[in-house]
């Protein structure tokens, strides 16, 4: 055992590099074989050969991996961040070792097993995606082919056998379903609550996931966890990502956004969890991952549900503790991560104030500007929207899907969950199909306003319109800029605002077209609201989009596509930069 050590602390001294491509590569073989039993193999005794490889690997692993760990604590004679995780990790492997050997029930499923093999892979990607300092990709370029790179693999996993139970997809609608989970659109071309097996909807809940917040998010996260930090180009690359403008910020804001994200997400689940009616269920591990998929579906914006028919569904129609919660969530995912983390400083400073007074007996320094300006801004718009939705709603369906609920109150949460849930969310309470036509018209207006900056939720962004609108109040008062909270919005914010507008019209109008040629019976109504909702990745439908030709199919998902990385986000990364020139030519006024 000693010469392993010893042989393993002159690798990681010397070969550092060598061993994190030969783990690499070796757990990329432990997820392929587990992923292949998962959702590919369909006979029995090959499937239990296949699993017993999958344990035995899983074993391999554990061993590898702590010997590592301690081999690099030994060679360096300190601990560091990427210890403190390889630490981790093993006591992970260890204790599921110990489950399984025990036979304590609950940690000695082959889940556990999975999600070992998932997370140790995770990190040897996450710690080999670090060497992007060997390349000079764009930013903007390698966020888009990060989103591409996990459409293609989430379309692969959709297409194994063992995904569906009823009918295999095809590439077609395997590649609109990974895109519409990873885009967290919402859309889908066949029922994930009948069709699809738990392993099909578990790659669904972690295409949404890891596509709400980005891949590039998740292998920085846990390849700075797993490497022991960033190099200086790391850090600019994931800067430009994460437009994060102070380079020693770049790390705080990271870990800020994943946990953040986890946080509220745990949150929502278990609320999630206690709203339910348990006679739904066959065990809590059915009921418990309903909620963890929902909250994850909620929190990201897709609009994905498990149940059949949606949240229409008839035991979940009325239950409106389970609407509130995912309300909730979605709202808190729209308001974007700076704007939930601002809330989370104000409150830790109302903490920090309670126990100097109470505690310590001594007078606290306060922090001027609790909420800056941008977080000011943004919950005035979404405040505005929220009250004006949900009224407009209510005022609109109560001779329509209203009718349906017995009580006032009943109908205020009918109201409040489908008006923001119209902003990006997806989730329908009540059938689309009888919505009356000026609510129709709100919904759209709704999809394509969308939720804050910087959030999960799409759409043009509502401070996007409210700047709009702003300047033209500004223009028809003969202002030159706009004034807000005794500050100038700076022009580049308005012309992008207006950019953003123009594109988003243009690439929905181009969309709408295209569909119009490829599926000429469908009504034009349909047409029209399921390219902006696919362009706005909100997900909601008048009920087309699995009767959609292979055709529309593909404009669907090259909509969703643009419509989650950003129009104006691929003409920065296609269109070359321009050199500063030293000389500024005269100006000229156009008459309008």
């Amino acid at each position: 055992m000693g010469s392993i050590v010893s042989f393993f602390k002159y690798l990681i001294k010397y070969r550092t590099r060598l061993v994190d491509q030969v783990m690499f590569y070796v757990s990329m073989v432990c997820a392929l074989v587990a992923i292949t039993h998962l959702g590919y193999i369909t006979d029995r005794e090959i499937a239990a050969f296949s699993e017993k490889t999958v344990i035995g690997l899983f074993y391999f692993l554990f061993l590898v991996g702590a010997l590592r760990t301690a081999a690099a604590i030994l060679a360096q004679k300190k601990l560091n961040v990427s210890h403190i995780a390889g630490i981790v990790l093993t006591t992970y492997c260890l204790f599921i070792v110990f489950a399984r050997l025990n036979n304590v029930y609950f940690f000695a499923k082959l889940e556990w097993i999975y999600l070992g093999i998932a997370i140790t892979f995770l990190s040897e990607l996450s710690r080999n995606s670090l060497f992007f300092d060997n390349f000079y990709f764009n930013p903007t370029i390698l966020f888009i082919i990060s989103f591409i790179a996990l459409i293609l693999l989430g379309t692969v996993l959709l297409m194994l056998p063992r995904t569906t139970l009823v009918a295999p997809l095809s590439f077609v609608d395997a590649l609109f379903m990974a895109t519409s989970a990873v885009c967290i659109t919402g859309l889908t071309v066949t029922d994930i609550s009948t069709n699809f097996s738990l392993f099909g909807q578990t790659v669904i809940m972690i295409l949404i996931q890891v596509g709400g917040l980005g891949i590039m998010t998740f292998t920085g996260f846990f390849g700075y966890f797993f490497s022991g930090g960033f190099s200086y180009k790391n850090q600019l690359m994931f800067g430009e990502i994460l437009g994060e403008n102070k380079l020693n910020a770049v790390i705080s804001t990271l870990l800020t956004i994943i946990f953040i994200t986890l946080f509220f997400e745990l949150i929502g689940g278990v609320l999630i969890f206690l709203s339910l009616d348990p006679a739904q269920f066959d065990s809590i591990g059915e009921r418990t991952f309903f909620a963890a998929f929902h909250a994850i579906s909620s929190f990201c914006n897709s609009g994905f549900s498990i149940l059949e028919g949606g949240i229409h569904h008839t035991a979940y129609r009325f239950n409106y503790a389970f609407q509130a919660c995912l309300a909730g969530i979605f709202i808190l995912g729209g308001l974007g991560f700076g704007t939930v983390f601002n809330f989370y400083t104000f409150v830790k400073q109302l903490w920090q104030k309670a126990v100097h007074r109470l505690v310590l007996r001594r007078p606290f320094v306060h922090k001027p500007r609790s909420f800056s300006f941008n977080t000011r801004f943004i919950l005035r718009c979404n405040a505005v929207v929220v009250v004006l939705a949900t009224l407009f709603y209510f005022l609109l369906e109560q001779r329509h899907t209203l009718t349906e609920d017995a009580s006032l109150f009943g109908e205020w949460i009918t109201s409040f969950f489908m008006a923001n849930s119209a902003r990006s969310a997806g989730f329908n309470s009540v059938h689309m199909n009888f919505l009356a036509n000026p609510t129709v018209i709100m919904v759209v207006i709704l999809m394509w306003v969308g939720a804050s900056p910087g959030s999960t939720g799409g759409g043009v962004k509502v401070t996007t319109v409210a700047l709009a609108l702003l300047n033209i109040f500004a223009l028809a008062r003969g202002k030159e800029s706009i004034e807000l909270y005794k500050r100038r919005i700076a022009a580049e914010s308005v012309n992008k605002a207006f950019a953003i507008i123009l594109l988003s019209a243009v690439t929905i109008m181009f969309s709408f077209v295209l569909l119009n040629f490829s599926d000429r019976d469908k009504s034009l109504k349909a047409l029209l609201f399921e390219t902006v909702s696919a362009y706005t990745t909100c997900g909601l439908s008048l009920g087309i989009t699995a009767s959609l030709s292979a055709t529309s199919k593909m404009i669907v998902v090259f909509t969703m596509f643009v419509g989650r990385v950003g129009t104006l986000t691929l003409l920065v990364a296609f269109i070359k930069n321009t050199k500063n020139k030293s000389y500024i030519y005269p100006t000229e006024k156009i008459l309008f």
